[in-house]
């Protein structure tokens, strides 16, 4: 594979998250390989179709979401990309949540397996009523005792 066509999909891949939203999830195949492996702390799909409904179903509540990148390695077929995540969700009224995280991406022509790690207890348990609070005295408190 050339170092354009490597660029250019990293650079593909990056665009299509940077300011996402509903609208744009019809040109998942333009970024995706039919046979697609996708993973995160919550699902893994397998196939262009179940990662459209997957994400589909994910972004119904999701007011704004939006990429800032922050650092990538990058091969022949596979990227690394750091990342901060901003969004709101609709049940979680306007606050605009902040979440870091890492995708790693292998690719031929497209994208056919793509990992995002991240933490959950910053993307969601932190942001409940009750949950919130113990998560956020247990970070606090593994965080006091390594210190």
């Amino acid at each position: 594979m050339s170092a354009k066509s490597t660029v250019l999909i990293v650079e593909t891949f990056k665009e299509f998250y940077r300011d996402l939203n509903g609208s744009r999830l019809d040109s998942l195949p333009n970024v995706y390989d039919s046979k697609i492996l996708f993973k995160d702390p919550v699902h893994e799909v397998r196939g262009i179709n179940a990662l459209h409904s997957y994400m589909s179903d994910m972004y119904k509540n999701v007011t704004r979401c939006r990429f800032e990148y922050l650092d990538q390695v990058v091969s022949d077929n596979r990227a690394y990309i750091k990342w901060n995540m901003y969004f709101s969700h609709k049940s979680l009224g306007s606050k605009q949540i902040s979440v870091r995280g890492i995708s790693q991406i292998e690719f031929g022509d497209r994208i056919y397996y793509h990992e995002d790690v991240y933490d959950m207890g910053e993307l969601l348990y932190e942001h409940l009523p009750v949950m919130g609070r113990v998560t956020r005295w247990l970070k606090n408190r593994m965080a006091t005792a390594v210190n």
